[in-house]
């Protein structure tokens, strides 16, 4: 699998764990950046993985900066994209497996290189299950899309 990572400056101090993971469970790594500690703005991060995503160039994303929240909130506002925060290995699989999440999204602040490993591998080692009940579900989420997607927040 194809797997889009971006990280901000808050969230850089995860930045090689999470692309070490993502390789050592056999996927490939789009780095989106960044590539140092200097100051960069999480919808600018979040924008770019998702794109990514969109285009087909990546099937999973995983972003991280400080909390997760702000990568998550930017991230959700792109058609397709269904990103979450996930601080444990349940949610990080589960969401998946019944939401078809396809963006990770991690608090740097909030977990430490081994957790985010563990989600990281819990979230790329999950498919979504495709039973109708999740598959109903998801279609709702798209038809939100389609029927709010173009208005102002």
């Amino acid at each position: 699998m194809r797997v889009a990572f971006g990280c901000d400056h808050a969230g850089f101090p995860l930045k090689a764990d999470v692309i070490a993971a993502i390789r050592a469970a056999g996927h490939e790594v789009h780095d989106l950046g960044t590539h140092s500690d200097d100051a960069v703005d999480y919808p600018d991060i979040a924008e770019a993985v998702g794109r990514v995503l969109r285009s087909g160039e990546a099937e999973r994303g995983v972003i991280a900066c400080g909390s997760g929240v702000g990568a998550a909130i930017a991230a959700n506002k792109l058609p397709g994209i269904r990103a979450a925060i996930c601080h444990d290995t349940f949610s990080a699989h589960q969401g998946v497996e019944d939401d078809d999440m396809n963006v990770l999204c991690l608090g740097a602040r909030v977990v430490g290189p081994q957790l985010a490993r563990e989600l990281v591998r819990a979230f790329l080692d999950a498919a979504f299950s495709e039973a109708e009940r999740h598959v109903r579900r998801v279609n709702k989420v798209r038809a939100l899309e389609q029927r709010y997607g173009r208005e102002p927040a």
